[in-house]
């Protein structure tokens, strides 16, 4: 957990530090620890350092990162596990491939049908442990390749359905075509495939169209550095 940037020192991060980061729009969660990691060995003149993010965020969504140095490493396993919170945006009317808004609209559908009581209601067949297929365009591996390798060569996949747990899914507010959300689920659970997924249950279709996380587990956004916060209290 983040001890105030007052503690920043070189055997804080060697000895173990875990940070929590709100990541920026169109960063990887890799391309963030690849940054830390090159800031604390510049600041602090080290050849090497561990550095690791415990649990991946898409480039088109903000929020809760955790990155942990040194021997905090360790402890990744463990806080990718922990519960996550999201709140975000879903567009009906439309889908994406993606199921968000990486790629271009390839089929549109009525929303004329939609309404308040209506979308709240179908939320219920989506809380619990649910059977849920993981977007064509994901980092998850079938025979040793990415999926979204497959996905940008236009090539078909058989993709098993998993199960996931959905503590919570609260339809916040609806101005049709969007509808704004917050949801606590498991590890392993697509947010991008929830919204497609209630698009088509609604016999409409939708996507993704914001996302930020909130929370995992115990540490929350609040809590989060940005990029440029970081930099400003190592030096």
């Amino acid at each position: 957990m983040n001890l105030g940037t007052s503690e920043f020192s070189k055997d804080y991060f060697l000895n173990g530090a875990v940070l929590c980061f709100d990541k920026p729009l169109h960063w990887t969660s890799f391309q963030l620890v690849n940054k830390v990691r090159w800031l604390i060995k510049q600041q602090y003149q080290l050849k090497k350092i561990k550095v690791g993010h415990a649990g991946t965020l898409d480039p088109l969504a903000t929020g809760l990162v955790i990155i942990c140095t040194g021997k905090a490493t360790k402890t990744i396993p463990e806080l990718m596990g922990q519960p996550k919170t999201y709140t975000g945006e879903i567009t009906f009317g439309a889908t994406r491939p993606s199921f968000d808004m990486e790629t271009e609209i390839d089929a549109e559908f009525p929303i004329e049908h939609l309404n308040e009581q209506l979308i709240k209601a179908k939320t219920s067949e989506f809380t619990g442990k649910i059977q849920q297929q993981p977007p064509i365009f994901s980092a998850l591996k079938k025979d040793g390749k990415r999926l979204y390798e497959y996905a940008r060569k236009g090539e078909t996949v058989d993709i098993p359905k998993r199960e996931v747990e959905i503590t919570s899914f609260d339809i916040t507010a609806v101005n049709l075509p969007q509808v704004t959300f917050k949801v606590n689920c498991s590890k392993g659970t697509y947010i991008r495939s929830l919204a497609h997924d209630f698009g088509k249950s609604l016999d409409s279709g939708a996507y993704l169209s914001a996302l930020k996380r909130t929370a995992v587990g115990d540490f929350k956004l609040d809590q989060a550095l940005s990029l440029e916060e970081f930099i400003e209290a190592l030096d």
